[in-house]
């Protein structure tokens, strides 16, 4: 028994060090703040960028988060920059990916977040086939698990979320992209879910998100064939918001989801938050039980400071300027 105890006591003392280590402040330089600093309110470790991660980690940024300052401050970029493959969904990539989608389910500044990538003419090229190789038959169906729970955290984050596919969104890529909310495109970019043509089947989400989009008929065509459609046929299906005309940096749906990104920024975020929720959570039931949810949601906005802002900038002929409180 007396064993027992102090293994008990030991384990009570290393998860109570660990979560000093967790909720310790650092400075922009990663210094332990003192003392003194340390009794200001805390910012949760998760705010801090992707640089900070990059020193504490020898592992390589393939995702990273970027958010916007000045007049875009509320506007935070998900950045895919897994250069040597093409944004492919491996393990790294996912892990990190699934940590910045944790960490922006908690954080309040963010209004909208954009889903872009660096890589030139790609946007994610979907599973990265040379680690699916190495998989036995079931490891590879844990990590297909995984990545439609990745798809299906983001899907359910609760600000507006846009992907800009500038290039390349096939199979798990256009996955990512159905996994938000609005989809911009350039003419040239590429999206399909061709998991046919490799013997499989859409596994993250697609095979649910893209009927939704585009409706049963068409999505069974793209799925069954395999087939890539262009940024312009997109717009035409709904598969896409808005797509443009590729331009000579090879980010003009990057440049057309930040435009979308800023209409969205000013309106009460609040209001914005919870009509994403009733729209989403409706859809998936009838009208009587959406109308429901409709009326959940619009009586968490009603006590806001945003909503009486709202009614006073209208009375006073301002614009609003909402604090999301």
């Amino acid at each position: 028994m007396t064993f027992l105890r102090r293994l008990a006591v030991w384990q009570c003392l290393r998860v109570r060090r660990h979560i000093c280590v967790q909720t310790t402040e650092f400075s922009a330089a990663g210094t332990v703040l003192s003392p003194k600093a340390e009794r200001q309110p805390w910012t949760p470790f998760y705010t801090h960028n992707r640089r900070l991660h990059s020193e504490l980690s020898s592992e390589a940024a393939e995702v990273e988060l970027n958010k916007l300052e000045g007049g875009d401050t509320g506007i935070a970029e998900v950045v895919m920059c897994r250069q040597h493959a093409r944004n492919s969904l491996g393990k790294v990539f996912v892990r990190q990916m699934r940590e910045l989608v944790s960490s922006l389910h908690h954080d309040s500044t963010v209004r909208v977040a954009v889903f872009r990538s660096t890589v030139p003419g790609v946007f994610c090229a979907g599973a990265d086939l040379k680690e699916r190789a190495q998989m036995a038959n079931a490891e590879a169906e844990l990590f297909v698990h995984g990545l439609r729970s990745l798809m299906t955290e983001i899907a359910l984050l609760p600000m507006p979320t846009i992907a800009a596919v500038d290039g390349f969104a096939l199979g798990g890529g256009l996955e990512l992209a159905l996994a938000c909310d609005l989809r911009t495109a350039a003419f040239s970019a590429q999206m399909g879910l061709i998991e046919t043509t490799r013997g499989l089947l859409p596994g993250a989400g697609g095979t649910q998100r893209l009927p939704r989009a585009v409706g049963f008929a068409v999505a069974k065509e793209m799925v069954f064939t395999g087939q890539r459609l262009g940024g312009e046929r997109a717009l035409q299906l709904g598969l896409v918001n808005r797509a443009v005309e590729q331009n000579s940096d090879g980010d003009a749906a990057y440049r057309e989801a930040l435009g979308l990104a800023r209409e969205i920024l000013p309106q009460g975020p609040i209001a914005v938050r919870m009509a994403k929720e009733a729209m989403n959570r409706g859809i998936e039931v009838d009208i009587a039980s959406g109308m429901a949810i409709e009326r959940m949601c619009y009586a968490r906005v009603i006590p806001t400071r945003d909503r009486q802002e709202g009614m006073a900038a209208f009375i006073q002929k301002r614009p609003p300027q909402y604090i999301g409180e």
